[in-house]
């Protein structure tokens, strides 16, 4: 049986994608396996800020025994506790701040964590029923969650101390982290760096690859072969012959316009969260970090050139090509058929691409990774494991994209050819499905358990990805409403008059923190002098 072990791995690409890779099977595997990574200097790296979702931490990084003190001072990274999304309710080119609508502005906040829950239902359906009887003029995220409160004031979610006192992720110079992870994996995990460029694969009679070699003339043998060479998909798609899946029939958009902006934290503050800001033919991003923030604007090349869009990205933040250089990327949306073929392996954006809406690239990598330990081979390659592997990256995938979707087809603006467009686009019979659970007033996708137990527990939250919580903030912050009182609410006053003491205890906490919390510069810049 020893003898059928995977020996070798060979990961071609480095950047994020292949040094998580390398570091992840590195401690999944130990010291019996051999891990390879290929890397062409040469290369652009993609990224200009990453944003990312809150299990990073637990996932990937704890199960390297890697804490939030190591990697944060090295990746330049700041904390985020949700998205907030500007302008998507209104029309007019690119405006970074609100405009006017409602008590709040043109703003609403996807934020993370589970809602309570108070005689066995969310909070989201008392919030509803209120709102459907004319019993509160407050927004979902601000009647729900004490976090919006925070963002405007830009406060850190931990104290000095450490503590933390809500759900967060990450925002970091992704060219940094590669660059943490390349020296974790070498130094510590022994992994072999090869700087050199790809040039062949060569295959064996049961079409698996056996080899490739480099401009330099190297010959590198493996067992498993990884794909972390990006949207050009060496070897998945161009050795391997498999077919990448358009998804444009669902999202439009295929470009993106980048750039960092340079910041003064001490007027302005750091803000704890990620900007979605919509556009005339799509919408940018914006992630503040310490010094400078990096933003793009992500559109479709069928309502808009890249010169309009630069020059509407550049009107946004006052800036110039000419003092603040551009990276232009085209991209392409959707998934292969099937990302692990014979003994190949694709991961990252090798394997599937979503605009970074939801934050969700990086979660596509180490979700995968995980999946693949899960289902890791021998030399024998038992389809079984590949098959399951296939099935569950397609259904994380497709899942992803259809809330995705949803974002701009219930989007309130038509004010351009784009934001048409997006509500004419077919929708996914799932994904309907679930809008019509929204629609009647019943809850989508609830979590079986609490938040303790469904953050601790990656397998449960990978099969229940986007819960309820998620739905409600972006379809009622969209102004899209459940159309019927949720059941059974309309039979219990009872409980929609004991609910009141959850809302209060929600604003009693939101006051708490903002009497307390630090400013978010001032905990970061605390934390990188360590």
């Amino acid at each position: 049986m020893s003898d059928n072990l995977i020996k070798k791995i060979l990961v071609l690409g480095g950047g994020t994608a292949g040094w998580m890779t390398a570091s992840y099977l590195g401690k999944a595997l130990g010291p019996t396996v051999r891990i390879t990574v290929l890397e062409a200097p040469a290369i652009p790296k993609i990224g200009v800020g990453e944003a990312t979702i809150p299990n990073l931490q637990r996932v990937f990084f704890d199960y390297l025994g890697v804490t939030e003190e190591e990697w944060m001072p090295e990746c330049n990274a700041s904390y985020k506790m949700g998205i907030r999304f500007i302008n998507w309710r209104t029309p007019g080119a690119g405006m970074s701040r609100p405009r006017p609508y409602g008590r709040y502005g043109d703003q609403f906040d996807h934020l993370f964590g589970l809602l309570p829950n108070h005689d066995n239902l969310p909070l989201s359906h008392y919030w509803t029923y209120k709102k459907l009887h004319g019993l509160t003029d407050e927004p979902f995220d601000r009647a729900c969650y004490p976090q919006p409160a925070i963002f405007d004031r830009k406060l850190s979610p931990r104290f000095l101390d450490g503590r933390r006192v809500a759900s967060y992720a990450w925002h970091f110079d992704a060219d940094l982290v590669a660059d943490f992870l390349r020296r974790f994996a070498t130094v510590k995990q022994g992994a072999t760096h090869i700087e050199d460029k790809f040039i062949a694969a060569e295959t064996d009679q049961r079409g698996h690859i056996v080899a490739v070699t480099t401009e330099s003339g190297r010959r590198l043998e493996a067992d498993l072969f990884i794909d972390c060479s990006g949207f050009r998909s060496l070897l998945i798609n161009q050795v391997m012959k498999e077919p990448f899946l358009d998804m444009s029939d669902h999202l439009l958009n295929d470009r993106a316009v980048a750039t960092r902006v340079e910041h003064d934290d001490e007027e302005n503050g750091v803000e704890p969260f990620t900007s979605s800001i919509a556009m005339s033919s799509g919408w940018s991003w914006k992630i503040p970090m310490l010094g400078r923030f990096g933003t793009g604007y992500v559109y479709s090349s069928r309502f808009t050139s890249q010169e309009e869009a630069t020059r509407e990205f550049c009107r946004m933040w006052g800036i110039s090509p000419d003092t603040h250089p551009m990276n232009h990327v085209r991209f392409r949306v959707g998934r292969n058929r099937r990302a692990w073929v014979k003994n190949c392996v694709g991961i990252g954006l090798s394997s599937c691409f979503l605009e970074p809406l939801e934050s969700t690239g990086i979660y596509f990598t180490y979700a995968a990774l995980y999946q693949l330990v899960k289902h890791f081979p021998d030399k024998r390659f038992d389809p079984v494991l590949s098959k399951r592997f296939n099935s569950e990256i397609e259904a994380m995938f497709d899942d992803t994209r259809d809330f995705i979707q949803g974002h701009f087809s219930f989007a309130p603006r038509d004010d351009t050819p784009f934001w048409r467009a997006c509500k004419e686009l077919e929708l996914a019979p799932e994904f309907v499905h679930k809008v019509e659970m929204y629609k009647a007033g019943l809850g989508v996708d609830l979590p079986v358990t609490d938040e303790t137990t469904y953050y601790g527990n990656f397998e449960a939250e990978f099969r229940n990805f986007w819960s309820n919580a998620n739905y409600y903030c972006v379809f009622s912050g969209l102004g899209m409403m459940p159309e019927h009182d949720p059941t059974p609410l309309g039979y219990r006053p009872e409980s929609v008059e004991s609910a009141e003491a959850v809302f209060t205890q929600v604003q009693r906490r939101r006051d708490e923190l903002l009497d307390s919390l630090p400013p978010m510069h001032t905990y970061l810049r605390r934390l990188h002098a360590k």
